[in-house]
């Protein structure tokens, strides 16, 4: 029995973890992690959100809530997306940067680095902007790379090349905030001795040949490049408190600290445990292999800065290996929180079963080089080959065994074909699990799908509806063996395809938890005269999606401090004080709100009862002549024409507007007046961020327009 360490790159709370992470990251440590477990290996595997950094705060301050606010929002947000997905059963501990045992944690660990004299100081040029007063670290600056040209380039790292940079290398460098040119100032702060562990790292990278090519060669040029030592702290507010007397203002670079984290859940797992050194096993056990997985944009930091600390620190076990991931990419362009290209987890969960998601991003994962989702692919994957060669499978043969049979049948003797199939099982367990110790996920589900094609082919030679009607024994035989395959299947896709896995494990009548069974059960023969469960599709076809409906790129953040939802007027009456106002009770899906509109001399009170609109549900209340105004209706505006925002399709009242959230709380109505909402050409309503980009407001089932044709480019108020 070996022990396995794992760590999985701590998602950034900044926003709601997109397709690309979890092809990049996430899903291919929980397929690792649930094969080792049935393997019988013992597991350790630990993350969660990094609440600190820039790409926190620059949110934060678009939305105009706190960071820890906006922090903890995406913390609860992207765990229940992850448990949706069936990841975080796999985490022995999850929890967040601003947890009191991660923070006290990486303290230690920086003091520990100053006392052992890899921490120094010394004074820093950094950007300052003049116009907003303030230093610029990290993401708050923007300029081109010196390496490959990419513009949106940022002071910390370019995302298009990789490389890690310092804001004074960008060329035509830029506040992020107002685009002023930023000027040097001098700060001291505290830098790490990198450079004084370059040739240990290079001694301990000379054997990684086991590495992906891609990972070790950029390592290995990385290396011979030379290293520089880089500054640890920063001057912000947000994040873990410098422990040195005197630097209490100063801040851990959110760099260096996040990635204690892997030691700082190991120890808070062993307390959590019982066991308080309960850590030691995974971390001072040589025999200990310690795995890493994240996005090739995360290289450097995991095969030689971590490296690097761990090191410095003593006595820790270092990575085993780092099997990262190329990008995962959306019509060409690089998945990012934050530049908004972003197919959120959570929205891509409401559209598709869990499974088949983990399906197609398995089969197209990025391990060697980038991909490109494809919502064509997804469906094709998911009918052509879940659906009608594993799913067929499976279904035709405990729905005949079912019918014909009831229970599994008995076994009888074998014959060649029997044999055969017995064999191919086996060689297939074999095949899948060498790749999935090599974490080539990829292969491996390729070559489990190989098995439900074997078992088409099988039924299809022995014909058992033939058999049924001239040999009832040798029939069951054939259902007997095509049962066989079919458990094989749950057990080898199980570390693939959790959901669907258990459901094909009690629909033969199994009990437990599957994740709970070894993986030589797969080869174990079925228990003859075991009751079938009345069998069921494992999986569902997927329709062709409209344009319409396929998520395209993250909402931006002020679009995310609306809260707009359907509402259904309910009653409308004459307002007691003013001849233009109207006062309207409407349906919003959690209540009913009064809303008073300037609408009399443009609908009737019946043109407006029974109607379903667009509310602004976030509005600071007014009253308008006596009335009070607890929200407000989307109308489209153009000179002296008004039509009111409605859903073209099935909507309900509650229904919310995609991309608006009511992040931030109340917003005033000279907030909103700064938003720019308006009619597009195509006569649909849309939201226009501040960069140009344009968002068409819709719910899960409907898109918005007004009631009445309105000319592109009618403001909507």
């Amino acid at each position: 029995m070996a022990k396995i360490f794992i760590g999985v790159a701590w998602p950034y709370a900044n926003g709601p973890i997109h397709v690309g992470g979890v092809a990049g990251c996430y899903l291919p440590p929980d397929i690792f992690a649930r094969y080792h477990r049935m393997k019988g290996n013992e597991v350790l595997m630990v993350s969660g959100s990094d609440m600190h950094g820039t790409p926190v705060t620059v949110r934060a301050e678009e939305e105009g809530v706190s960071p820890e606010e906006l922090a903890q929002r995406f913390h609860e947000e992207n765990t229940a997306a992850l448990d949706k997905l069936g990841l975080m059963p796999s985490f022995s501990l999850w929890l967040s940067t601003e947890d009191e045992a991660h923070k006290e944690t990486a303290k230690a660990m920086f003091l520990r680095l100053y006392e052992r004299a890899f921490l120094y100081e010394k004074e820093q040029e950094l950007p300052f902007c003049p116009t907003c007063q303030r230093t610029l670290p990290d993401r708050y600056v923007e300029g081109t790379c010196p390496l490959c040209d990419y513009e949106d380039a940022r002071g910390d790292q370019c995302d298009e090349c990789g490389k890690l940079l310092d804001p004074d290398q960008l060329v035509k460098p830029r506040c992020k905030t107002c685009d002023s040119a930023p000027e040097f100032v001098t700060r001291s702060h505290f830098f790490f001795k990198l450079s004084d562990l370059e040739e240990d790292l290079k001694a301990w990278m000379a054997n990684k040949d086991h590495w992906k090519p891609h990972v070790l060669n950029f390592s290995k040029n990385y290396l011979e490049m030379g290293l520089k030592d880089r500054p640890v702290t920063r001057d912000t507010k947000w994040g873990i408190e410098v422990p040195i007397e005197g630097h209490e203002n100063k801040r851990i670079y959110v760099w260096f600290e996040a990635f204690m984290g892997y030691y700082s859940m190991a120890v808070e797992w062993a307390r959590r445990s019982g066991n308080p050194d309960a850590w030691k096993d995974y971390w001072q056990n040589p025999d200990c292999r310690h795995y890493y997985f994240l996005g090739k944009d995360n290289i450097p930091f995991h095969t030689i800065f971590w490296p690097a600390v761990l090191m410095a620190h003593g006595d820790l076990q270092l990575p085993y290996d780092v099997p990262a991931n190329a990008f995962m990419r959306f019509e060409g362009a690089q998945f990012s929180k934050s530049r908004g290209i972003s197919l959120a987890l959570k929205d891509i969960l409401e559209r598709f079963d869990a499974d088949a998601l983990r399906y197609y991003i398995t089969n197209v994962m990025p391990e060697n080089r980038d991909a490109d989702f494809s919502w064509d692919e997804l469906i094709a994957k998911n009918n052509n080959e879940l659906v009608a060669t594993y799913g067929n499978f499976v279904h035709r043969t405990l729905s005949f065994t079912h019918k014909n049979f009831g229970v599994i049948p008995p076994s009888i003797p074998p014959d060649n074909p029997d044999r055969e199939a017995v064999e191919e099982i086996k060689r297939c367990s074999h095949d899948v699990a060498a790749l999935l110790e090599k974490c080539e996920f990829k292969r491996g589900i390729k070559r489990a799908m190989e098995l439900a094609r074997f078992g088409n082919q099988y039924l299809d030679a022995q014909a058992p509806w033939n058999q049924i009607k001239e040999d009832r024994d040798k029939c069951g035989k054939t259902l007997y063996t095509a049962i066989h395959i079919s458990r094989a299947l749950a057990v080898i896709m199980a570390p693939y395809l959790p959901f669907s896995s258990q459901r094909l494990w009690e629909s033969l009548g199994e009990e437990g938890d599957i994740a709970e069974v070894s993986w030589d059960e797969a080869l174990a023969a079925p228990e003859a005269g075991r009751t079938l469960a009345e069998p069921k599709p494992l999986f569902e076809k997927l329709e062709e999606m409209k344009m319409e409906d396929r998520v395209e790129k993250e909402w931006p953040a002020d679009m995310g401090r609306l809260d707009l939802r359907i509402g259904e007027i309910e009653s409308v009456e004459d307002h007691p004080d003013a001849d233009k106002l109207i006062v309207m009770h409407v349906n919003i899906g959690k209540g009913t709100r009064q809303l008073v509109a300037g609408l009399k001399q443009y609908y009737s009170k019946e043109d407006l009862a029974g109607k379903k609109i667009v509310v602004l549900c976030n509005l600071q209340p007014a009253r308008l002549r006596g009335v009070e105004s607890q929200g407000m209706l989307l109308a489209a505006v153009k000179d002296e024409d008004v039509s009111i925002l409605v859903p073209e399709g099935d909507a309900a009242p509650g229904d919310e507007i995609r991309g608006t959230f009511g992040h931030g709380g109340l917003l005033s109505f000279p907030d909103f007046k700064k938003m720019k909402l308006e009619i597009a050409a195509d006569g649909y309503a849309e939201f226009v961020g501040k960069d140009g980009g344009r968002f068409q407001l819709h719910t899960l089932t409907a898109k918005v327009r007004p009631d009445k044709a309105m000319p592109p480019g009618a403001k909507i108020e």
